[in-house]
C-alpha cells in the first residue's frame, strides 16, 4: 500500500526520538576518516514544511520538535540539535528535516547516501530535495533495492529501516529483511524504526529479532501516551544492530531528556 504521506506528521514526537538517535548514531560514525554508505528503505521525501496544511491538520509537530525545541530540552551542541540548524540555515526555520536531510547534514563529501522510495508523488520531491553528487536515488521497493546495492563501495556503513507500517506483514518483511541483509552486509549498522501501536504487532517482531543470533544490539523505545485501543500512535523505538562504539551514554542521555519532557507536559 502507497497511501501513507508523512507530511502529516513530520516533525512529531516519533520523529524526535527517531532522529535524535540517528543524529547520534552518524555523528559517531564520521569521527573515523574512512568514507561511509548510508542507506534507506524508506526515505520519503526528506523536507517537509511544518507551516504547511498538513502539519496544521494533525498538529503533530506543535507537540512535537516545536515544544521541544521551546523547552530548550537539547543543548544547541547537540548533535540533533546542531543539525536541524544546518537544515534550518539552508531552507528556512519552518522547514523541518526528515531522515534524509539528517544524514546529508552530517555526512561528508566523501560519503554516500542511497535513497530508497517507492511512492510516485514522494519520489518526485525527493529528487528535486537532493540533487547532491553523493546522493543516489533508486525509485524502488526499498527492501529489494538496498538488498541489490549491498554491500556498497564504502562497507562501513548505516542502514535506515522506516517503512510506514501501513499493513501487519510488514513487521514480519522487517524481521526477512534484516536477516538477508545481515548475512550480505554483516558490518552495516542496521537501524530499524517501529511505531508502537494499540494492536502491538511489534512485540511479535522484537520476540523474533531477539532471537537472531546478533552481536551487539541496542534497543531503545519512548512511550509517550497511554496505550488505549481508541487512540493511535503511543510511543516509538529504535532496533540497532551493531551500534557504533561509545554511543551508549548518548543514547541514556536522549531517553532521560525526553522522559523529562512528557513528565513536564502531563
Amino acid at each position: 500500500m502507497l497511501s501513507y504521506q508523512h507530511s502529516y506528521h513530520a516533525g512529531c514526537l516519533a520523529d524526535v526520538h527517531k532522529h535524535a538517535i540517528l543524529s547520534v548514531l552518524l555523528t559517531a560514525l564520521i569521527q573515523k576518516d574512512r568514507p561511509l554508505s548510508y542507506v534507506e528503505t524508506h526515505a520519503g521525501r526528506g523536507l517537509y514544511d511544518l507551516e504547511s496544511s498538513e502539519s496544521h491538520k494533525t498538529g503533530e509537530a506543535q507537540h512535537g520538535i516545536k515544544a521541544i525545541q521551546q523547552a530548550g530540552l537539547f543543548q544547541e551542541t547537540h548533535p540533533y540539535m546542531k543539525t536541524l540548524l544546518k537544515i534550518h540555515n539552508r531552507y528556512g526555520k519552518t522547514i523541518y528535516g526528515g531522515s534524509p536531510a539528517i544524514a546529508r547534514a552530517i555526512l561528508r563529501p566523501q560519503d554516500d547516501l542511497y535513497l530508497m522510495e517507492l511512492h510516485p508523488q514522494e519520489i518526485k520531491y525527493l529528487h528535486r530535495n537532493f540533487r547532491d553528487k553523493n546522493i543516489h536515488i533508486h525509485f524502488r521497493d526499498g527492501y529489494e533495492g538496498v538488498l541489490a546495492i549491498s554491500p556498497p563501495k564504502a562497507k562501513r556503513g548505516l542502514i535506515l529501516i522506516d517503512p510506514s507500517y501501513e499493513v501487519k506483514t510488514e513487521y514480519q518483511d522487517c524481521v526477512d529483511f534484516i536477516q538477508k541483509i545481515h548475512q550480505k552486509w554483516p558490518q552495516a549498522v542496521i537501524a530499524l524504526w517501529y511505531p508502537m501501536l494499540p494492536s502491538q504487532y511489534y512485540d511479535e517482531m522484537m520476540k523474533a529479532l531477539n532471537n537472531l543470533p546478533f552481536e551487539t544490539v541496542d534497543h531503545r523505545s519512548f512511550q509517550y501516551a497511554e496505550a488505549r485501543k481508541d487512540k493511535g500512535l503511543f510511543g516509538t523505538g529504535m532496533y540497532i544492530i551493531n551500534p557504533p562504539w561509545g554511543v551508549a551514554a548518548d543514547l541514556d542521555e536522549i531517553d532521560s531528556l525526553l522522559k523529562e519532557f512528557i513528565s513536564t507536559q502531563t
